[in-house]
């Protein structure tokens, strides 16, 4: 495999706002380790290699469990996850599936009593995040392998998530 382009080097005033956002959702108040789940799940759901390698390894980095990784793609089949995780999951998958799910009501609702009107902006600002990160390094055949954490984030860091 390789990549079809750099699109930072390409394109960096098209890139400056993506890497806008995800400073953003990073700064948004929610958990690091929620935020790590959610970017993972919609990568397996749009089958995005560089960012489940990424953000896989990010949560390893920030203390999540390999059980819990291993078993995200069948979240609602175990007891390792919280109900607000839950919420977040099934939000996840409703707005990344939109044109499928329409974000339907009883999950509209379960977010809800889980997350306040801010956490559900920017949860929902972190899914759209991650869907648009997919899509960027999807296209563009972005090689998943080599990203290595690091303990303490940079600006540059989260301009590649």
């Amino acid at each position: 495999m390789q990549a079809r382009m750099d699109i930072q080097k390409v394109a960096p005033q098209a890139y400056a706002p993506m890497a806008g956002l995800e400073s953003y959702v990073r700064n948004s108040g929610l958990e690091p380790t929620l935020l790590e789940l959610v970017k993972v799940r919609a990568s397996q759901i749009n089958g995005c290699a560089y960012c489940i390698d990424m953000h896989t390894k990010d949560a390893r980095a920030n203390g999540e469990s390999e059980q819990r990784l291993y078993s995200l793609d069948a979240w609602r089949e175990t007891p390792f996850f919280t109900d607000r995780e839950r919420a977040a999951l099934a939000w996840t998958e409703a707005i990344t599936l939109i044109s499928q799910t329409h974000a339907p009501d009883d999950v509209y609702e379960e977010v809800r009593q889980r997350f306040t009107d801010l956490e559900l902006v920017n949860l929902t600002m972190a899914i759209v995040a991650i869907n648009g990160w997919n899509r960027f390094m999807i296209g563009f055949r972005v090689v998943p392998g080599t990203y290595e954490p690091k303990k303490a984030h940079s600006a540059a860091h989260w301009a590649l998530a």
